[in-house]
């Protein structure tokens, strides 16, 4: 159940979006071009055999990399202008509108607060574009492609997971492989004692099971498919997120998040200070 305070955060949230921000526009610019870079990418490629293999370990390198920048960047507050945006836009932003109380949208004006801006596409395709091009100095173009093409491919199925994890309860989110893993994996992710330190992957929970900041306890095949059995929840865990990522007590997270509120007459006070006692949005929150 959604709480007081997730309640008005969201009511102000969404009165601060541009009325010229559109949800379809937003995904439909972002697949588009990431659809048309990777058939730009297959028709450049001439014979490509072994080359394609090379897919598996860009993949792997790209998971472990989506976890480290979930944990070292998006939740880790530096005072560094970009950082501290895509920490105040993550931590402070998409972790107050979704709690595992209540992580759905309803309306297609909340894909703002979902998918990411436009402009990460674009550094991803030019800092894509970089080593791909280094890959295929060093190997052949062929190859720079196929490395161009999964590095494009991994963001679009992080956004898509991404989506599927924030949509309300569905056949396809509860009964699809892979999306229903990584449903409850990032649900129980928002809850507010755990967020900063466990569940970071968003695609598959290889690097989360490799580096032990899992909720789960079992191997890598019960991790990927797990689905959303909550067997296997770490005990240590289980007072925290209890079943169906209900908290079961306020950890010091919570408290901090409780106390942030007290201090603030709104929710979304600005601040220009990086201290964390303050929710802010932004002016550009309608801005893709």
């Amino acid at each position: 159940m959604m709480t007081e305070r997730q309640r008005k955060f969201r009511e102000q949230y969404l009165a601060q979006i541009s009325p010229l921000y559109n949800g379809l526009v937003h995904i439909g610019v972002m697949y588009t071009a990431g659809i048309a870079a990777i058939w730009w990418s297959v028709s450049r490629m001439h014979n490509p055999t072994w080359e394609w293999l090379l897919i598996l370990p860009v993949a792997i390198a790209g998971n472990f990399g989506e976890w480290a920048m979930h944990k070292h960047i998006m939740h880790r507050l530096r005072d560094t202008f970009a950082v501290r945006a895509i920490y105040d836009r993550h931590t402070r932003q998409h972790h107050q509108y979704f709690t595992d109380n209540d992580a759905t949208i309803h309306t297609v004006q909340e894909f703002r607060i979902v998918f990411f801006p436009w402009r990460v596409l674009l550094v991803l395709a030019v800092g894509g574009g970089l080593i791909a091009s280094l890959v295929g100095q060093i190997i052949n173009p062929n190859a720079g492609y196929v490395v161009f093409i999964t590095m494009i491919g991994h963001y679009m199925v992080y956004e898509t997971f991404h989506f599927c994890c924030h949509v309300p309860e569905n056949w396809f989110v509860r009964n699809m492989p892979l999306v229903n893993t990584i449903r409850r994996h990032h649900v129980a992710h928002h809850n507010m004692g755990i967020m900063m330190h466990v569940n970071m992957n968003l695609t598959l929970p290889i690097a989360d099971w490799a580096l032990g900041t899992s909720d789960l306890k079992r191997g890598l095949f019960g991790h990927i498919f797990n689905g959303y059995d909550e067997r296997h929840i770490k005990d240590k865990l289980k007072p925290v997120i209890g079943v169906s990522g209900r908290p079961k007590r306020r950890t010091r997270v919570a408290r901090w998040m409780a106390l942030s509120s007290s201090r603030t007459s709104s929710p979304l006070s600005a601040r220009s200070s990086v201290t964390p006692d303050r929710v802010a949005i932004p002016s550009s929150v309608g801005q893709i």
